[in-house]
């Protein structure tokens, strides 16, 4: 398993062994941080849909707009003729923030999301 964690970690980069570790350590806390009320959590939400799709792009800006204070920035790439990615900038308590991105993710016409959660910092050192 040593050997597997080894070959890992030299993939991404890491120096040693405790610079990875220190990493998956830091990953939990964060997964923690997002299981408590308190205080505020940032994320990233990512949304890939075809702009073509019947009302979608109001429904996704509505939903924008209904949460503008937990909604800190947005950005539109047109990946192609038809797709578009949105990557949204997210944070509030972990709640809110997961709920926001299921709506977003779950909207009809939708073709791919994601929630990647992250840490305002203020927990980890």
């Amino acid at each position: 398993m040593l050997e597997k964690f080894d070959r890992v970690i030299y993939k991404k980069g890491y120096s040693n062994r405790s610079e990875a570790v220190r990493d998956l350590v830091r990953e939990h806390l964060v997964e923690k941080e997002w299981e408590r009320v308190k205080g505020d959590v940032v994320g990233i939400v990512t949304l890939v849909y075809n702009h073509h799709v019947h009302d979608l792009s109001d429904k996704l800006t509505d939903l924008q707009h209904n949460h503008y204070k937990n909604i800190v920035s947005s950005t539109h790439i047109h990946l192609d003729a038809h797709n578009c990615l949105e990557v949204l900038v997210v944070r509030g308590k972990s709640g809110e923030v997961r709920s926001i991105a299921e709506r977003l993710i779950s909207t009809k016409g939708v073709k791919h999301g994601k929630l990647a959660m992250s840490s305002t910092g203020k927990e980890l050192k």
